[in-house]
């Protein structure tokens, strides 16, 4: 019975390698990761307009730095409008009364700024002048 736990031990340790953790052991522990934050009213607009934060992503900085990138999403009238594959970590601005302005986010340090179409969430680079 010793050497049958002694050979499994063995295979283990060799599917796994010497940098991997065998599959069942991260669902075997509790709380390893972090719970996903809460959906969060981040600006009021004209016409009754929010911008909320929904999706949470962790993100690391290229010094090593973390932080958490945001997706936004636009409720207006019942309806749920997301911004497509804008991640960001600072609120957008209403720019007026049809357009946001946010930055989009990587790598923990902001890139590029977009206009966004409150009706249809489509994001928009916005060009240096």
């Amino acid at each position: 019975m010793r050497g049958a736990v002694a050979a499994g031990a063995v295979i283990a340790a060799v599917a796994c390698g010497p940098n991997r953790v065998p599959e069942h052991a991260a669902t075997d522990s509790v709380g390893t990761s972090a719970p996903e934050p809460r959906d969060s009213l981040v600006a009021t607009g004209p016409h009754g307009a929010e911008v909320w934060f929904t999706l949470a992503r962790a993100d690391r900085g290229t010094d090593g730095s973390h932080c958490v990138d945001r997706t936004v999403e636009i409720r207006l009238g019942g309806n749920r409008i997301p911004v497509p594959l804008l991640y960001t970590e600072e609120a957008p601005r209403f720019v007026n009364d049809t357009t946001l302005e946010a930055v989009l986010y990587r790598a923990c340090r902001p890139l590029d700024r977009y206009h966004v179409d409150l009706r249809t969430g489509q994001p928009t680079p916005v060009r240096a002048r």
